[in-house]
C-alpha cells in the first residue's frame, strides 16, 4: 500500500509538471505569435496607422487571448481532477507521509518497520498554490540534508530577521528529526546534536524533554571534536566489516542503528579538523547508515571559500520558509517549496515524541 501511495504521489508531481509545462508553452506561443503579427503590422506602411491598423493588432490579440484561454480551461480541468486525487490521497497517507494536521497522528503507534520514504515538506507552482504536493524522499536518506538558515531570495520571500530564520530553521531540523524518529522502529534510529553555542535550547526542548534524543546537545570545540570523532570511528568500523564480509565482528558496544547527527551554526565551533571529519561523514556517512542535517548559512562559511564546496553540492538544500529553488526531473519547473511543520498552537509533535520516548525507555534505550 505504502509503494502504491509513493507512486501515486510521484504521478500527481509529474501530471502536474507537464500540465503546467504544456500551458507554459501554450501562452509562450501565443505571446510569440502576437509579437510577430504586431511587427508585421508595423512593417507594412498600409497597416501601420489608421482603422485597418487597429484592425489587425485587435484581431492579434484576440487569436492571443482565446489560445491562453483554451490552455487555461485545459489546465483548470487538469488541476480540478488533480486536487481532487491529491484531498484523496492526502488523508490515505500514513505518518510518514502525512502532513503534522493529518488525523493520522492521532492515533500513531510506533513502526515496527522502516519506511520506504519521509515527506519533507510540499512543492507548488505559482499556477495553483493550493494544489500541494508531498515532497517525499526514499529511506534510508541518500544524501544529507541542508536547512539554509541565509536569507531567502525567492520569490515569495518576505521580510524576516536573521534571529527568526535561525530559529524557523532549527525548527524545521526538529519536526524533521522527531518524523524520522516516529517513523523508524524503536532502536533503530538514534539521533545526536551538535550545538557549539547552545542557541538552540528552545527548538531542542520537546526532544530533549520527551526522551527522544538521549544525550544533550555537544557544546563548545571539545563536544564537537568527540561527537565527530564518534561517528566517524563508527563509518569507519562499518566500512571495514562490510569490505570484508564481517559484519560480526564489531564492537559489542557499536550502536549499529541508522545514526542522524544535527549541526546548528556550522562552522561555529568548529576547526579544521573537525571540517575535514564533517566532509568525511557527508560523503561517506550515507552508505553505512550515518546521516548528516545542518542548519547553517553559507555566508557564515565564507572565510573557508571553494574548500567547503563539495559540502554544500553533497547535501539536499531546503529552506525554513518557502522558497522557489527546486526543479522537478521532468520539465526543470522552479517549485516553491514549504518545510512540514506541525500547526502553529498544535501539540501533535510533542504528543508524538512523548510516545517515541516512552517506547525507548520501555525498550530500555
Amino acid at each position: 500500500m505504502n509503494e502504491r501511495l509513493y507512486n501515486q504521489v510521484w504521478g500527481m508531481f509529474e501530471d502536474l509538471a507537464r500540465s503546467t509545462a504544456a500551458y507554459r508553452s501554450a501562452v509562450d506561443f501565443a505571446e510569440s505569435r502576437l509579437e510577430r503579427e504586431l511587427d508585421k503590422a508595423l512593417s507594412d506602411p498600409r497597416t501601420r496607422v489608421g482603422p485597418a491598423a487597429d484592425a489587425a493588432r485587435e484581431e492579434a490579440r484576440a487569436k492571443r487571448a482565446d489560445l491562453v484561454g483554451q490552455a487555461r480551461a485545459v489546465l483548470d480541468r487538469d488541476l480540478a481532477q488533480l486536487v481532487a486525487e491529491s484531498e484523496v490521497v492526502e488523508h490515505a497517507l500514513p505518518p510518514a507521509f502525512a502532513r503534522w494536521d493529518n488525523p493520522v497522528w492521532q492515533g500513531f503507534q510506533t513502526s515496527l518497520e522502516t519506511p520506504m520514504a519521509l515527506r519533507l515538506g510540499d512543492l507548488h507552482l505559482p499556477e495553483r498554490p493550493d494544489l500541494r504536493i508531498p515532497m517525499l524522499i526514499r529511506l534510508p536518506l541518500e544524501r544529507g540534508l541542508w536547512i539554509d538558515s541565509g536569507r531567502p531570495s525567492g520569490r515569495e520571500a518576505g521580510p524576516v530577521d536573521s534571529a527568526e530564520l535561525r530559529r524557523r530553521a532549527m525548527d524545521t531540523a526538529v519536526a524533521t528529526a522527531a518524523r524520522l524518529l516516529a517513523v523508524y522502529p524503536v532502536g533503530d534510529f538514534s539521533l545526536h546534536v551538535i550545538d557549539p553555542a547552545g542557541a538552540a535550547g528552545g527548538a531542542l526542548a520537546p526532544l530533549l524533554g520527551s526522551g527522544a534524543l538521549r544525550d544533550a546537545p555537544a557544546a563548545g570545540a571539545r563536544g564537537v571534536s568527540e561527537t565527530l570523532q564518534r561517528l566517524t570511528r563508527r563509518v569507519d568500523l562499518v566500512q571495514m566489516a562490510v569490505r570484508s564480509g564481517a559484519a560480526d565482528s564489531l564492537p559489542p558496544d557499536l550502536d549499529t542503528a541508522e545514526q542522524l547527527l544535527v549541526v546548528n551554526d556550522f562552522p561555529h565551533g568548529f576547526d579544521d579538523r573537525a571540517v575535514t571529519q564533517l566532509r568525511y561523514l557527508a560523503d561517506e556517512g550515507p552508505a553505512v547508515g550515518v546521516h548528516l542535517m545542518m542548519v547553517a548559512d553559507r555566508e557564515d562559511a565564507r572565510a573557508y571559500g571553494p574548500v567547503l564546496d563539495p559540502l554544500w553540492r553533497a547535501l539536499l538544500r531546503i529552506t525554513p520558509l518557502p522558497d522557489d529553488h527546486l526543479a522537478d526531473p521532468w520539465v526543470g519547473h522552479a517549485w516553491t517549496y514549504e518545510p512540514s511543520l506541525a500547526p502553529a498552537g498544535s501539540g501533535v509533535l510533542r504528543q508524538v515524541l512523548h510516545q517515541v520516548g516512552q517506547a525507548r525507555r520501555a525498550y530500555g534505550i
